[in-house]
């Protein structure tokens, strides 16, 4: 089924009326990015209610193992969490231990019908889309959504930033526009941002509920700035395509090495986004070594079929 034009969100209007203050524009990533929050929300709030609300309690260390690859440690780290839970059930279903054990594995069709929508892929644009198209799928993946969120408020809480960001927030404070440009829902990123004592360097605060972090892009700084004076930093390669789609540059935050990374914009790679020395052999020197660091296929996919057979 062909992917329907992608909506433009009612909160979206935000970004899409904002007005530069500066010559430059900086978006940053928040979980996994700017905070060290990615690991605890994904292993303490997004697995264990996969396994709960979707029944796989007969394979949870295998759903455990996939829901960890395909959300943190590989090519897919910090996809959307509806397009990420439709990969964890088909790497699910594909494993031999999971057949082995009998476990029935949701097929997602009616989450990938909701991906391929155009309706916004958020928690709320999922309720409307279950409201519009009635399934027994779609209300639990609404039931699992609403836990996941619930989950997040109840445990994400005194996690702080990154070594070196609060000194780049400040660094670039009067110098460029600065907008958090992530998936996470804008009341999650508020509070994060908020206890943390550093919204107050940003211009907006961009979640899930405006968009896709290209569209976040196209929205507040697309045609508002040169192309080379934009600059998204993140730590997933979604954060590199949706720079790429949007025609800006792009600032790894490297997986591992969170705190290395930031210092090396605050001491190095800040400098030269000003200076116009970036773009070029420097951020693509950055990025090739971002991509060595994030496998493609899962390690149990490499275990030859023979050992199945013993």
């Amino acid at each position: 089924m062909a992917k329907a034009p992608a909506k433009v969100p009612a909160a979206a209007h935000v970004l899409i009326d904002f007005k530069p203050q500066h010559g430059y524009f900086v978006g940053i990533d928040s979980d996994g990015c700017a905070f060290d929050a990615m690991e605890l929300k994904h292993k303490e709030c997004f697995i264990p209610t996969i396994v709960r609300v979707w029944g796989l309690q007969a394979v949870s260390k295998y759903t455990r193992e996939t829901c960890e690859f395909v959300n943190l440690y590989s090519k897919t780290r910090g996809l959307n969490r509806w397009i990420a839970l439709s990969r964890v059930f088909d790497l699910l279903r594909e494993r031999p231990e999971v057949t082995a054990r009998g476990a029935k594995v949701p097929k997602g069709d009616k989450i990938k019908e909701f991906i391929d929508s155009g309706y916004p892929l958020s928690h709320a644009g999922m309720v409307q889309y279950a409201a519009d198209h009635p399934h027994p799928e779609l209300e639990q993946a609404v039931q699992w959504s609403m836990a996941v969120d619930e989950a997040i408020e109840a445990m994400v809480h005194g996690v702080p930033p990154f070594p070196w960001v609060r000194e780049s927030l400040q660094e670039m404070q009067g110098q460029v526009d600065l907008m958090v440009v992530s998936a996470t829902p804008v009341e999650a990123l508020e509070r994060e941002w908020g206890e943390n004592g550093i919204a107050q360097y940003m211009t907006v605060i961009a979640g899930q509920e405006m968009g896709t972090k290209l569209q976040h892009l196209q929205f507040a700084a697309k045609g508002k700035y040169d192309d080379d004076h934009i600059l998204l930093i993140g730590d997933a390669p979604g954060d590199r395509d949706a720079a790429k789609g949007a025609g800006v540059l792009y600032y790894p935050i490297n997986p591992g090495a969170e705190d290395k990374s930031w210092k090396r914009f605050y001491h190095e790679a800040f400098g030269k986004f000003l200076d116009g020395t970036y773009e070029g052999a420097y951020e693509a020197s950055l990025i090739a070594e971002f991509e060595k660091l994030l496998p493609e296929m899962p390690p149990w996919q490499k275990l030859s079929r023979v050992e199945w057979d013993d």
